[in-house]
């Protein structure tokens, strides 16, 4: 993906079109003109399917209105001040065709004055809650109503949407094959409503037709998100960048991931939505935009009509909760409170002067979003009165006393789970990795989109020492498929890969330089030596032409030798005839 379409999709809202051809069909076959995707089944084994990278392709869903649902979904609508639109929204849910018995409806009032309320057709388990006293914005009302479904799904639906009357089914298909699918309903956008706008008795009955689309003659889907589903095959290529294209418009995830995933963040007025996808992919989620899950928005949304504004108030808080907008960490010194990399160093059993290698060298590298949790038995230190040069866990003592005061270092019993970090390394104490190690490490599992990066750092007779490159989301998506091994999930899922610790730079303690200097110092480096080898370059063009300008002299002097007396005659008289 470049990066201007990066920077246009990170926190830019509200879903777009679902599209793969001319005509927005899903282009997935099928014999039987239902146009179900006639392909093999995931893998399978132990009842959860096993879906490689994005790929959702494998998954095939069954045909709206011929098959046997069993999940409960919550349907959440965060509202605020907006009676009208809130009313069309649950005239459309009221008219669905998943199946009642196992829907309900959570209206998150977000401090609305007067109160919502529920005057006209709704779901029979509809509800309001208040965002609690004191509390606002789009995070909290997001997060109250989540906290009050009772769902296996939870469909993230805007109060200012009207839904086919397909909608709910059309997600809901997805989530009965994965228990990992964040499933994107295709949002249309509508003129912005005027006094004739349909009222919610008017809706209902549209739905319930199924010519929702009449409501609305103009509609459009945001045509830039059409161009990266196109590019993506509708995102089964987007990879690890999958998530950029969240959105909570009318968006559904199973609530255990979205539990497991943290969440909404209610700090969050603005961009909740793309954090939370963030966030989702890293606990494992595939995410699965369906044109079948259609729904109008009426009006245009807040970034169609103020895009520049929305994208300078999210570029303020979003680079420091997604290490994978990386143009937006473009400072080399800044501490940011989600790092690209969590290293995990063990001091159990290291000296001081281990473990104190392997933390600096992490710490200077050239990727500067990263941080050490160093791991060892800590609650055994002694308190209290105790020998300062020979108390028992002296070493471990040490180590703390160095890093204590360093924000980046934290300390921890047990290997932390990485997330939200895209990425964690574990190297074994002693172990320096060099200048830019962390950086090709990472670069060379993206390339290929790589679950898992084995570093052979020493090989004797008693086995191998190795340092491990993981990515969060592969191990995520391997503990919600279980029943065989991690490492063999995450190989079959994102593919792993064995590499010598000496090609990445990596380096034993009694071999490795001393860390001087710090990241700007190499930076500075590296720009000096480009600056010299653009110099040779300039000197080496200029050197071939002063060479082909002396071979053109040469052959023009050697011709006319050749030409002697006669020849210099001909050339004059031809000359003085073309005169």
């Amino acid at each position: 993906m470049n990066e201007a379409r990066e920077r246009r999709e990170a926190g830019s809202g509200t879903a777009g079109p679902s599209l793969d051809g001319e005509d927005g069909a899903l282009r997935t076959g099928g014999e039987d003109g239902t146009g179900q995707v006639a392909v093999p089944p995931a893998r399978n084994t132990g009842g959860v399917a096993r879906v490689r990278h994005n790929d959702y392709g494998s998954l095939t869903p069954p045909k709206p209105g011929h098959w046997e649902p069993r999940l409960g979904v919550s349907v959440v609508i965060a509202a605020y001040d907006c009676q009208e639109s809130l009313d069309r929204t649950l005239a459309s849910l009221a008219a669905q065709t998943y199946p009642a018995h196992l829907t309900e409806v959570v209206v998150a009032d977000d401090g609305s004055e007067p109160p919502l309320r529920i005057d006209g057709p709704a779901p029979a388990g509809t509800r309001i809650v208040r965002v609690p006293e004191g509390r606002w914005g789009r995070g909290w009302a997001r997060q109250t109503g989540a906290a009050s479904a009772t769902g296996d799904v939870l469909l993230w639906v805007d109060a200012d949407v009207v839904l086919d009357r397909e909608h709910v089914e059309a997600h809901m298909r997805w989530h009965h094959l994965a228990p990992y699918a964040v499933v994107l309903g295709d949002i249309r956008f509508t003129p912005e409503p005027s006094g004739d706008a349909p009222g919610p008795e008017e809706v209902l009955a549209a739905v319930r037709r199924g010519r929702a689309e009449d409501l609305f003659p103009v509609s459009a889907p945001h045509a830039w998100r059409a161009e990266r589903f196109a590019e993506t095959r509708r995102l089964r290529e987007a990879g690890s960048r999958a998530h950029l294209l969240h959105s909570g418009a009318a968006t559904s995830v199973p609530l255990a991931l979205l539990r497991a995933a943290g969440g909404v963040n209610t700090a969050l007025n603005m961009g909740e939505d793309t954090d939370l996808g963030f966030r989702l992919a890293q606990a494992g989620a595939v995410f699965v935009p369906d044109p079948r899950a259609t729904a109008w928005h009426l009006g245009p949304s807040t970034v169609m009509t103020r895009e520049k504004e929305v994208h300078r108030h999210n570029w303020s808080v979003l680079p420091d909760l997604i290490p994978d907008l990386r143009w937006l960490r473009a400072h080399s010194r800044r501490t940011w409170l989600v790092p690209y990399v969590r290293v995990v160093v063990d001091a159990a059993g290291a000296t001081y002067e281990e473990v104190r290698t392997s933390v600096d060298a992490a710490l200077a590298g050239t990727l500067a979003d990263v941080a050490v949790t160093v791991t060892g038995p800590w609650s055994a230190l002694p308190r209290g009165r105790r020998s300062s040069l020979d108390e028992p866990l002296l070493d471990l003592r040490l180590v703390r006393n160095l890093y204590g005061g360093e924000p980046r270092v934290s300390f921890a019993e047990t290997v932390p789970d990485a997330a939200p970090a895209p990425f964690r390394l574990t190297c074994p104490a002693g172990w320096a990795l060099g200048p830019d190690t962390l950086a090709r490490l990472v670069e060379h599992a993206e390339s290929e989109g790589y679950g898992l990066l084995s570093v052979v750092l020493d090989e004797r007779e008693n086995g191998v020492t190795a340092a491990r490159l993981e990515r969060t989301s592969a191990f995520a998506r391997a503990a919600l498929v279980a029943g065989d091994d991690r490492d063999d999930l995450v190989h079959e899922m994102f593919g792993s890969l064995w590499v010598g610790g000496e090609e990445f730079g990596f380096t034993p303690a009694d071999r490795s330089q001393p860390v001087a200097g710090d990241t700007a110092r190499w930076r500075a480096e590296a720009a000096r030596w480009r600056r010299e080898a653009e110099r040779l370059e300039d000197e080496v063009r200029s050197l071939r032409r002063e060479a082909q300008e002396a071979r053109e002299r040469a052959e023009q002097a050697g011709a006319e030798r050749r030409r002697g007396p006669i020849g210099e005659i001909i050339a004059t008289v031809r000359h003085r005839r073309a005169g």
